[in-house]
C-alpha cells in the first residue's frame, strides 16, 4: 500500500531549525524594539555564529535568480527559506534595512570588528564621495540580474557576495579577495554593506516603502548630533535616507535620551522658564 505522508512527517524532520530560527528571529525583534545595545550585540554574534557557520543561509543574489526563473523551493520541504524569505520582506516593508543590520551574518561579522577596531585607524568617507560610492551596489546589482539573464550563470554570486565564506569553499583566488576586503573594512566601516552589496541595494529599494519610520524633532533641521553618530551615511541633515539606513538603533537611542538630545533640552528649559515666570 502506497504511504501517505503527513504534515506531521514532513514537520518532523525540520521542527528544530525552524525552532532556532523563530528564536533568533524574536532575539533580534527584541533588541529591536527594546533598543537595547546589549542585545543588539548578542544578535550579531548569534547571527555569525547561527546564520552564518551553522546555518549557511542568507538572502542572496542567488534568491533572485530563482525567482526570475520561478525556480523556488518546494514549500512543505523549505518552510524556514520561506519564514526567512518572508520575515526579510515584511520587515524591510515595517521598518526598513532591519535584515542587513541585524541579520546578515556578513553585516554582523564587520560591525562586531567595530568592538576590536580601534577608532583612530578608521578614515571618514567624504559626504560628497560617500553619496557616490552608494551608487555602486545598485549598478553591481543590476550588472549582475543582467549577467544572470543573458547567462544563466548561477555562479556568478560568488564574485560579488563574500556570503561563502561561512560555508568554507572559496577558491584561493576568493580567499584573496575576501582577505583585502576584510582589511579594507578595517579602515572604511561596513565597506562591503554601504557600497557594495547587491543584496543591500534591493533591500534598499523596497525599504523606500517603510512604513514605521525614524522620527524626527523640529531641531533636526540644525542639530547634526545623529548625523556624525551615523556610521552608514544614513542622515542628510533634518532627513533619513531609508535606503541607506539599517535600523542600527544609534541615533533612535539619542533621540530618546532627554539628556542629549537637543529636543528634550529646549523643552525642559522651555518649561523651567513656564515655571520661573508663573
Amino acid at each position: 500500500m502506497e504511504t501517505v505522508e503527513t504534515w506531521r512527517d514532513i514537520l518532523g524532520p525540520q521542527a528544530i531549525d525552524l525552532a532556532l530560527l523563530a528564536g533568533f528571529i524574536a532575539l533580534a525583534l527584541v533588541g529591536f524594539f527594546r533598543k537595547s545595545v546589549r542585545l543588539k550585540y548578542i544578535t550579531l554574534a548569534a547571527a555569525v555564529g547561527y546564520m552564518g557557520f551553522v546555518k549557511s543561509r542568507l538572502v542572496s543574489v542567488v534568491d533572485l535568480f530563482a525567482v526570475a526563473d520561478w525556480n523556488l523551493p518546494v514549500f512543505k520541504y523549505n518552510l524556514a527559506w520561506y519564514l526567512l524569505s518572508f520575515f526579510v520582506l515584511a520587515s524591510t516593508v515595517l521598518w526598513g534595512r532591519l535584515y542587513c543590520g541585524r541579520i546578515c551574518a556578513f553585516g554582523a561579522l564587520t560591525q562586531l570588528m567595530d568592538l576590536v577596531v580601534p577608532p583612530k585607524l578608521r578614515v571618514e568617507v567624504p559626504a560628497k564621495l560617500e553619496r557616490r560610492a552608494n551608487t555602486i551596489k545598485y549598478g553591481l546589482l543590476v550588472a549582475v540580474l543582467a549577467y544572470f539573464v543573458a547567462t544563466r550563470d548561477v555562479g556568478v554570486y560568488r564574485y560579488v557576495e563574500p556570503f561563502w565564506m561561512f560555508g568554507l569553499f572559496g577558491t584561493t583566488p576568493m580567499w584573496i579577495g575576501l582577505v583585502v576586503l576584510l582589511l579594507a573594512t578595517v579602515f572604511v566601516r561596513n565597506l562591503y554593506c554601504r557600497f557594495l552589496c547587491p543584496v543591500g541595494a534591493l533591500l534598499g529599494v523596497i525599504s523606500r516603502l517603510t512604513v514605521f519610520k525614524i522620527k524626527r524633532w523640529s531641531e533636526c533641521n540644525t542639530c547634526k548630533i545623529c548625523e556624525k553618530t551615523c556610521e552608514w551615511g544614513a542622515i542628510r541633515g533634518p532627513k533619513i535616507i531609508e535606503a541607506e539606513c539599517v535600523r542600527c538603533d544609534d541615533c533612535e537611542r539619542l533621540y530618546l535620551d532627554q539628556q542629549k538630545c537637543p529636543h528634550w533640552i529646549i523643552l525642559r528649559r522651555k518649561g523651567d522658564k513656564l515655571f520661573v515666570s508663573s
